[in-house]
């Protein structure tokens, strides 16, 4: 990690590192390897920041001095929450349950730190709805994006108004980020869009 760079983006995902870089934050890219957890018996928004932990954890373990932002998304429909699909099936699956109605995005964020020990967490809540359309419609949608890396299997960033109706809450968490929250979060450990104090 350069030592101009204020933090660790533990994760892969280009949306999160599109967004924190038009918000101007300098950061290296070391995605985790820890193993998300599923369980189904867990509140949605819980799961979310405990997931968001287990990789900025692992990051954490091998840069012990750098904070480390950790992330996770779910989306979430009468109570269940769903993942990234196992197949193009299950993803138009997963997009039929969503179809013509409102669900949740729910994105944990957990900024850490080994050394000195340094937690915060938070969740973030984006009611997201569908609008109705038919079969044929939503096979074209996955035609145009690669629905398998994302929850819910869309992308609000990809043609989301080809889906989407309204959004009520952070745009940006539907996206991977919700970079309201994130800011002030960053704010309290005295990192700022291109600067840092110390």
């Amino acid at each position: 990690m350069s030592q101009n760079d204020a933090f660790i983006l533990g994760s892969g995902s280009p949306r999160r590192r599109d967004l924190l870089t038009e918000a101007g934050y300098r950061f290296s890219i070391e995605p985790s390897t820890a193993e998300e957890l599923h369980d189904s018996d867990m509140d949605v928004r819980e799961l979310t920041k405990l997931n968001a932990k287990l990789k900025a954890e692992e990051v954490a373990a091998r840069f012990p001095s750098s904070i480390i932002l950790g992330a996770d998304t779910l989306v979430t429909i009468d109570g269940r929450a769903l993942g990234k699909p196992a197949s193009r099936e299950g993803a138009l699956e997963m997009i039929r349950t969503l179809n013509g109605r409102t669900h949740q995005v729910m994105t944990g964020v957990c900024l850490m730190r080994k050394e000195p020990s340094l937690t915060i967490q938070h969740c973030e809540v984006t009611d997201v709805s569908f609008k109705p359309l038919s079969d044929e419609e939503l096979i074209k949608y996955h035609d145009l994006i690669d629905p398998m890396d994302k929850a819910g299997a869309y992308a609000a960033q990809e043609h989301g108004a080809v889906i989407i109706e309204k959004t009520n809450g952070s745009w940006s968490n539907v996206v991977g980020l919700p970079m309201e929250a994130v800011k002030p979060m960053f704010e309290q450990l005295l990192i700022y869009p291109d600067r840092v104090l110390t």
